[in-house]
């Protein structure tokens, strides 16, 4: 199967692939050398990082934040990690996203990473600050509607 690198993928891309329903978000790479640790499998650190690269086109996609210096600041607050299996150099991969709840303005992502099969799922919690340290950046009734269109996410305001 031919899937383009560091691209966001189609929902079908993703299902061809293996990935499950309920994963909206997704791009595919492959386990570099430097990713590797001297067990000769993925270090922990590497999928943080993965998740992170994927959050930052996932925000942009979402409308959330341009990375451009205007809009909220995305701050993580939290994350967890559970790896199901390990990963070795130059096997692809696709790293998932998707929000599954908010508030005013945090969001609650979940992650995972299939090749094809699952290896490993993380949790964030992200809040989103004013740039002008004046506090949180609230979450526009447009976003909130993308997030529950696009991702099916739940307001967990209360």
């Amino acid at each position: 199967m031919t899937l383009p690198y560091l691209t966001p993928l189609s929902r079908p891309q993703m299902e061809a692939y293996g990935v499950p329903a309920g994963w909206p978000f997704g791009l595919m790479d492959r386990v570099r050398f430097s990713e590797i640790d001297a067990l000769d499998h993925v270090n922990h650190t590497a999928y943080l990082r993965w998740f992170e690269s994927l959050r930052v086109l996932y925000m942009r996609e979402r409308g959330i934040s341009p990375y451009d210096g205007s809009g909220a600041l995305i701050v993580l607050k939290s994350v967890s990690m559970d790896y199901r299996r390990e990963m070795v150099l130059g096997e692809d991969y696709v790293v998932t996203a998707r929000t599954v709840a908010f508030r005013r303005a945090s969001l609650e992502m979940h992650y995972a990473v299939f090749a094809p099969d699952l290896r490993a799922e993380g949790t964030a919690v992200i809040v989103l600050m004013a740039r002008d340290g004046s506090g949180k950046h609230p979450l526009t009734d447009p976003q909130k509607a993308r997030l529950v269109e696009l991702d099916g996410a739940r307001d967990a305001s209360g």
